[in-house]
């Protein structure tokens, strides 16, 4: 059976999860959700990360082929997401996206 959890809660543990991702290193919408128990859909995730505190590294989390999606929203906040990504070393693409090969981060790959 699946637990419900509150509002508090919920966020609390997708920024729990984000602060953890490394710097060069990023995880899109459905991965973090994917990582929730129970999961939940990228579009929560989103949502969640919409309210994200200063402490948590929002620019961290993108979308699955390495989108920016910030930029439906604010152009600004991605050009701002694009050079936090690159001061930490994330490597792009031509087209603007990112590498999601080379640095996406696999939280606790060795436990699953």
């Amino acid at each position: 059976m699946l637990r419900r959890r509150s509002d508090d809660s919920l966020m609390k543990e997708v920024y729990d999860l984000v602060r953890q991702i490394p710097a060069g290193r990023v995880m899109s919408y459905g991965q973090v959700g994917d990582w929730m128990m129970p999961p939940l859909s990228a579009r929560i995730v989103g949502r969640v990360m919409y309210h994200a505190p200063d402490s948590v590294p929002w620019w961290r989390v993108v979308g699955k082929e390495g989108d920016l999606l910030i930029a439906k929203r604010d152009p600004r906040m991605a050009a701002l997401q694009r050079h936090l990504l690159q001061q930490e070393g994330v490597r792009f693409h031509e087209d603007g996206r990112v590498d999601m090969a080379s640095c996406r981060w696999k939280p606790f790959e060795e436990e699953r």
